[in-house]
């Protein structure tokens, strides 16, 4: 019995790490060329998003999936970008695809990129009401003007709005709702020269307008 439980052990020891544990692929495919890995890094010189907190800010599954078919999300480019104000984008090539095997190890790692003391738990994970709903598109729309910048969908499906900050047609698959709740309360805690407005919201307001982001979205992202 105590040679089993020790070859046991000993075989446990030597299992390979997660595929989190091992950025060699993320360093490989060139991600920090246009990534930030690290807030003391300067946004300037990076031109697409952030990943410091990708595991705070998108679902797995929808990371493995975006690399290996991946679509513009941000139109008008990365907001710290030199050329955005000018309508400039740096980034014109499309992103970067890899296999179903590399996009599950790079989704796995980056899963593991978290912020330290991010609000947890504030929003109530139940369906929205036909009526609740009907009004925060309202407030979405017209009270906070988020289709001013951002695409979402219209009553009868079709995508609408502008293009000068991230597609939230998807956001329902793509994000997740504590950074939804905590990008909505305090977007400079992410991008400290970002453009997102600071609306003030408190906690209820926030969390409201969380679950109706969460509904934005399509059975078929692509």
């Amino acid at each position: 019995m105590k040679i089993l439980i020790v070859t046991a052990f000993c075989f446990f020891l030597a299992w390979p790490p997660p595929a989190y544990a091992d950025s060699s692929l993320v360093q490989e495919k060139g991600c920090p060329d246009c990534h930030r890995f690290s807030s003391a890094d300067p946004a300037e010189k990076h031109k697409a998003p952030d990943l410091f907190y990708a595991g705070d800010k998108f679902k797995k599954q929808w990371l493995a999936e975006f690399l290996q078919h991946p679509y513009t999300l941000r139109k008008a480019g990365y907001t710290v970008d030199p050329g955005f104000p000018l309508g400039e984008p740096a980034l014109k090539a499309p992103h970067v695809s890899v296999s179903k095997e590399e996009a599950e190890k790079i989704a796995d790692y980056l899963a593991e990129l978290k912020l330290p003391g991010l609000e947890t738990g504030k929003v109530d994970s139940n369906p929205l009401s036909k009526s609740l709903r009907a009004r925060l598109k309202i407030d979405f729309e017209r009270t906070y003007g988020c289709t001013a910048c951002h695409e979402a969908l219209n009553l009868t499906g079709n995508v609408r709005g502008g293009v000068s900050g991230p597609s939230l047609v998807n956001a329902g698959n793509r994000l997740q709702t504590d950074w939804i709740f905590n990008w909505l309360k305090s977007p400079k805690q992410f991008l400290e020269r970002g453009r997102m407005p600071i609306f003030d919201l408190d906690d209820d307001t926030a969390a409201a307008i969380t679950q109706y982001i969460l509904t934005i979205q399509q059975k078929n992202e692509n």
